[in-house]
């Protein structure tokens, strides 16, 4: 992905900090109706440039139309959208085939797991392989880590230290009950990232930059779902400072992404 032209400098004032979130939605399928078009309008409302997407169906889906596609077009449509592949760990060879192909032949940039959806232990063996074959190409895994069983942080982080040269992002950081367990698993394992979004609380968010340091902490609303204009003053009300705020809205994840495929 080319970077943002400035979005590695720190001393951008504060109107022109460039925002990437790092992780929205976009998906129509059944319950679920997010065209592109839809995250786009709220990127325009919260002044955010760029966005991560991705489906709310696991991949892969046989005799259903495939979500890499989906994602890869609407990306391909919009090139303010970066693309993950949503995986499901049970097709375990098959998953990981199709984990590959979405990286060599969609351009997906980086790996989603949300196990409350195929209900598998994040260190299991499945799941593993997947985040080594994202870890291969330099592209993050992204888990959804709240208060669900097999989303807690300490599960992640054995999958964290199983694969160490994985990059693994929390999403949610730990939800609404886990953020402390969530910010220590990072502090305690290097390669952990926390995304900030769906999470109420812009004190935790600036406890995480103190403990763990700006550069492991990544912007994220979780759009459509959650209001990207609400998630960005989040980050406003933590009380960063510029520097600090340029690095979690768009400079850390620009960072991560730069690096897959290298």
């Amino acid at each position: 992905m080319p970077s943002i032209h400035g979005c590695e400098h720190a001393d951008r004032t504060e109107g022109t900090l460039v925002i990437i979130d790092s992780h929205t939605h976009i998906d129509e399928a059944g319950f679920w109706v997010d065209p592109p078009e839809a995250i786009l309008r709220l990127m325009d409302e919260a002044g955010i440039d760029q966005a991560v997407v991705m489906t709310y169906r696991d991949a892969p889906l046989p005799g259903s139309a495939d979500p890499l596609e989906y994602v890869a077009d609407a990306c391909q449509r919009y090139p303010r959208l970066i693309g993950y592949a949503r995986m499901n760990p049970h097709y375990g060879d098959q998953a990981v085939r199709e984990l590959e192909r979405g990286f060599r032949d969609l351009g997906m940039k980086g790996l989603k797991l949300h196990p409350v959806s195929y209900v598998m232990h994040p260190a299991s063996e499945e799941t593993l392989a997947l985040i080594r074959t994202a870890a291969a190409w330099h592209a993050p895994t992204l888990f959804h880590c709240g208060d669900e069983e097999f989303t807690l942080p300490y599960q992640i982080a054995q999958a964290a230290a199983a694969v160490p040269d994985a990059t693994i992002i929390l999403g949610h950081m730990g939800g609404y009950f886990h953020v402390d367990d969530a910010i220590e698993a990072a502090r305690l394992h290097p390669n952990l990232v926390l995304d900030t979004s769906a999470m109420p609380y812009p004190s935790l968010i600036r406890k995480a930059v103190e403990q763990i340091g700006p550069e492991r902490v990544v912007f994220a609303s979780d759009g459509p779902g959650c209001d990207p204009t609400l998630e960005v003053a989040k980050i406003r009300a933590a009380g960063l400072s510029t520097e600090e705020k340029a690095l979690v809205f768009a400079g850390n994840i620009q960072r991560i992404l730069d690096n897959v495929g290298s």
